[in-house]
């Protein structure tokens, strides 16, 4: 079993004051980080060593960068959460001057409805293809059942009812009411057409004899 890093009594919660941040920085700067364990008791404070770490990584230390995100590094946040998902020290250790508490804040604030918006799903940054319900029948007759096909499984949030697309998809359709059954022929009948053709023929010879 891990050891835990303090000794959960006499030990400072909350807020850092202004003295206890110039303690953390005066210790660092002359011994370095070192262990978090033992860094507390040596430079004189009453806090857990993991609340050292975070109040120096995320808050203290030099090469902090504070301030909005440039687009740019809006852009590399969003490529990288396409590679690595939320893995977010690996990210932020791509951007100079970021904490991943920082970087996880700003994706949730910002960049993951700045996707939403723009029609892409922040999971797995795919294009969302959303099938539009129009009332307008001239658009109602452009669409048709392959491409109906074509959205099957696209997020239909907007759409209430599958059902109700495809009806109104087919709404401006002219109605095809097409008979194609076939009408049995009766050997009666073919025995009269063939007793009329053999009269025909046989008037025919008897005026060619007669010309």
């Amino acid at each position: 079993m891990r050891k835990p890093c303090c000794e959960k009594q006499d030990i400072n919660k909350g807020a850092w004051s202004k003295q206890e941040d110039q303690k953390l920085i005066d210790y660092i700067r002359k011994h370095g980080e070192g262990s978090w364990r033992t860094l507390p008791q040596a430079a004189g404070l009453l806090r857990c060593g993991k609340s050292c770490r975070l109040r120096w990584i995320n808050y203290l230390r030099p090469d902090l960068k504070r301030g909005n995100f440039a687009e740019d590094e809006e852009d590399l946040i969003i490529k990288l959460h396409a590679l690595l998902g939320n893995r977010w020290s690996l990210i932020a250790g791509r951007l100079p001057g970021r904490t991943d508490n920082e970087v996880k804040n700003y994706w949730n604030s910002h960049l993951r409805r700045k996707l939403i918006n723009m029609g892409i799903d922040p999971n797995n940054h795919r294009l969302n293809r959303v099938l539009p319900c129009s009332q307008d029948s001239s658009y109602s007759r452009s669409v048709i059942p392959s491409e109906l096909e074509k959205v099957k499984g696209a997020d239909c949030e907007q759409v209430s009812d599958v059902g109700s697309c495809l009806e109104n998809a087919t709404r401006g359709l002219p109605d095809l009411n097409l008979d194609l059954t076939i009408t049995n022929i009766s050997p009666i009948n073919i025995v009269e057409e063939e007793k009329k053709q053999s009269e025909f023929d046989a008037c025919r010879e008897t005026l060619l004899l007669f010309r």
